[in-house]
């Protein structure tokens, strides 16, 4: 069995740079419990979203362009803006509802078919799309952006690329979606969770407060604000892959194939005393 084609493949700089992003992302996210109360960053909990916000806009661009110098080619460029359409085209759809998010799912089956490379651009460009395309333009789209460029990569990175089939795939790539869905809005709340300020005293971050104390607030905020959203999501990711999925997979498959991403385009010379075509029929 031939291995999977990949739109992208991850060399040694663009694995640099995902590492990069990655890491000033966790601490983007995670900072109000990596940061001691004595810190200053601490004294400027309103602001440090914003810097970061700022910084990770820069550094997902660094890692798109990275990418996209390692091997982005045409074809692999017009596979990933249809995906990054139809995902974000799919993310309005029960917008406001209970975690109604038809996207997460062609995020998962996109990120398995065409690997991690492709996968953390698709999700980062799609967020971004769907984000101009809905209005939702703010300091939590990159946050946005960054923690969909994962959820897409970790499907990537899922095992047996090649072998795996059928059911079992599916289900594999149905418990994925279910707990990357709830880690997504985990993620999420920690980029919003330190603008409340003294909106709601008893579960907003205090930069005063020692981490265990926190952290329980972080957790009654998540149970407060978004845990029936994060089991909508997951429930919807779960039914579409379970159902929507082995026919998404055998196309997505089937497109890979027959664009033969890393098959280069050459050009014959015309063996010698070929007869050239065109002009009059010769005698």
């Amino acid at each position: 069995m031939t291995g999977r084609a990949r739109a992208v493949r991850l060399g040694p700089r663009s694995v640099a740079a995902l590492i990069l992003v990655s890491a000033v992302g966790v601490a983007g996210f995670g900072w109000p419990f990596l940061a001691p109360p004595s810190s200053q960053l601490s004294a400027h909990a309103q602001d440090a979203p914003w810097l970061f916000a700022g910084l990770l806009v820069l550094l997902v661009a660094v890692v798109a362009a990275t990418i996209a110098e390692s091997g982005l080619g045409p074809k692999a460029v017009a596979m990933l803006g249809v995906l990054a359409a139809a995902g974000a085209a799919l993310r309005p759809i029960g917008a406001g509802t209970a975690g109604i998010e038809p996207m997460f799912f062609l995020m998962v089956l996109s990120g398995r078919v065409l690997g991690p490379g492709f996968g953390f651009t698709l999700g980062s460009l799609t967020m971004f799309a769907s984000a101009l395309l809905t209005g939702g333009v703010g300091p939590w789209m990159p946050f946005q952006m960054l923690a969909m460029g994962w959820f897409t990569m970790g499907a990537g990175l899922l095992p047996g690329p090649d072998r795996l089939r059928g059911r079992a795939e599916t289900g594999l790539l149905a418990v994925y979606g279910f707990l990357a869905a709830f880690a997504y809005g985990t993620i999420m709340n920690l980029a919003g969770w330190p603008f409340m300020g003294a909106l709601a005293s008893g579960i907003a971050f205090d930069p005063h407060a020692a981490v265990p104390a926190n952290l329980a607030r972080f957790v009654a905020y998540c149970a407060a604000t978004s845990l029936g959203w994060d089991m909508g999501r997951a429930v919807v990711t779960v039914v579409l892959t379970l159902t929507l999925g082995p026919a998404v997979l055998r196309a997505l498959r089937r497109a890979t194939r027959r664009s033969a991403f890393e098959t280069a385009v050459t050009f014959e010379a015309p063996a010698s005393g070929e007869r050239r075509s065109s002009g009059a029929c010769g005698t």
